[in-house]
């Protein structure tokens, strides 16, 4: 069904482009969908709707049907993630988020789980402790929605239910291998089983429960890796955001451990 000339919907903005001399054009996620629209204005110190419309900003819109675009003509701010704003580490992970679900979701294909999802995420980004946790449950819980969900309970090559132990991961058939059937595939990589465990757990568990898991810097690391290179061979590219995630923390580290020598 078309939608009306003029409508209302709550959105979170994915993405900016500053335009002419002060519109921007901004990549929206909405429960019908994702669009890109015009905010007209938006730049000029006089605007109302600036303090509404920032990146990652969760906010009530009002749309007006365009030729090429359609125009924003009211915003109300809903959650600016204060959290984000004051500190480069939990901006960068709420970026790779909004990467991540600008590059699975299609323009306007309505998908209000994944709008939940990446609100959900926001949050989690602006005040959790563990942020490298909640990555990797954003990661699963997007595959799974957009139909790409790794298998961690049933070996990809034969069917046999995975147990515990020296099991290994193929990201071209996109799941773990049995004892039996990992050897035989190339490039397989084996996986520990403390990670092998933490993964069916995220894959299989709520928020709730989630934000009890204490997880040790190894398993974070080899999860992170196995996903990252998974998602990448998914995506069939590599990830902008990823590589400065990665130097960050390492930058972030090297300061901490300075501080305490």
């Amino acid at each position: 069904m078309p939608r009306p000339r003029v409508y209302r919907t709550e959105a979170v903005v994915l993405r900016q482009q500053d335009y002419g001399e002060a519109d921007r054009i901004l990549t929206l996620l909405t429960p019908g969908g994702k669009r890109t629209v015009l905010a007209r204005g938006i730049r000029r110190p006089t605007s109302r709707r600036a303090g509404h419309l920032g990146l990652f900003h969760r906010a009530e819109v009002m749309l007006a049907q365009g030729r090429q675009l359609d125009i924003v003509t009211q915003a109300e701010s809903l959650d600016a993630h204060e959290g984000l704003w004051h500190d480069l580490l939990r901006f960068t992970y709420a970026s790779y988020a909004a990467e991540l679900v600008d590059l699975f979701l299609p323009e306007e294909e309505e998908n209000p789980a994944v709008y939940d999802l990446l609100t959900l995420a926001l949050e989690a980004f602006a005040s959790e402790d563990d942020l490298r946790l909640w990555a990797r449950y954003f990661e699963l819980s997007l595959l799974q929605l957009a139909g790409f969900h790794p298998e961690f309970f049933q070996c990809v090559n034969c069917g046999a239910t995975i147990e515990p132990g020296p099991n290994r991961f193929d990201v071209t058939q996109g799941g773990l291998l049995c004892p039996r059937c990992g050897p035989e595939v190339a490039g397989a990589r084996t996986v520990s089983l403390g990670t092998q465990k933490v993964l069916r757990y995220l894959a299989s568990h709520d928020r709730e429960a989630i934000a009890q898991l204490g997880i040790r810097d190894a398993t974070h690391r080899e999860m992170e890796e196995l996903l990252h290179a998974f998602l990448q061979y998914t995506l069939e590219r590599e990830l902008k955001s990823t590589a400065f995630l990665r130097r960050l923390r390492s930058e972030l580290s090297m300061y901490e451990k300075g501080r305490g020598a």
